[in-house]
C-alpha cells in the first residue's frame, strides 16, 4: 500500500512541476483568431486602470482547480482601431477576466495596453490567460502597425514561433 501511495504522490508531484508551454504571443495570430471567432471583438489602445492588489495570488493557485478565472473591475480609456488607424474614443469599464491553469494565471499591470476586447451581452471583457496573447502591454510601434494593416486588409501573416 505504501508503494501506492508513494507512487501517486510521485506522480502529482511531476504534474505540478512540468513547465507550461505557450506559444509566443502574435498579434496576427491573434488578429486571425478574433476575426474567425463567432464573438464580437474589437481592438483598443489605451491606458488601464485597475486594482491590482485582485490579481490571483500564483502561489496560491497551486491548489487551484484547471481552468479558474476570476473577473476583475477596470477602466480603459483610449482609441478603438477603426480605418483610420486608432481614431475612435474609448473610456469605459472592462472587465479582465483573468484565467488559471494550475499555479499559472494570466496577469498584467496598470498602464499602456493593446488589447482585443470581447463583448459578452452589453461589457467588454479583456482576456488574460497563463499563455499571453490579446492583450499586450507597453504595445510596440511594430505591433500597432501590424494590428492596423490586418484591419484594412492588407499584410496581416502570423509569423510561426
Amino acid at each position: 500500500m505504501r508503494v501506492i501511495w508513494g507512487l501517486i504522490l510521485s506522480l502529482l508531484m511531476v504534474q505540478q512541476a512540468a513547465a507550461l508551454s505557450c506559444l509566443a504571443p502574435n498579434i496576427a495570430r491573434d488578429y486571425a483568431n478574433a476575426a474567425a471567432s463567432e464573438d464580437t471583438y474589437i481592438v483598443v489602445k489605451g491606458q488601464l486602470f485597475f486594482d491590482e492588489a485582485e490579481l490571483p495570488n500564483r502561489v496560491d493557485q497551486r491548489n487551484a482547480r484547471n481552468g479558474d478565472s476570476v473577473d476583475i473591475p477596470g477602466w480603459l480609456a483610449g482609441q478603438s482601431l477603426t480605418a483610420d488607424g486608432f481614431s475612435r474614443a474609448f473610456e469605459r469599464d472592462v472587465i479582465l477576466r483573468v484565467s488559471c491553469l494550475g499555479p499559472w494565471c494570466g496577469g498584467t499591470a496598470k498602464g499602456d495596453h493593446l488589447a482585443f476586447l470581447k463583448q459578452e451581452d452589453q461589457q467588454w471583457v479583456m482576456e488574460l490567460s497563463p499563455c499571453p496573447g490579446m492583450t499586450y502591454q507597453n504595445p510596440t510601434e511594430d505591433q500597432l502597425s501590424q494590428v492596423q494593416s490586418c484591419f484594412v486588409g492588407e499584410a496581416c501573416e502570423a509569423e510561426n514561433p
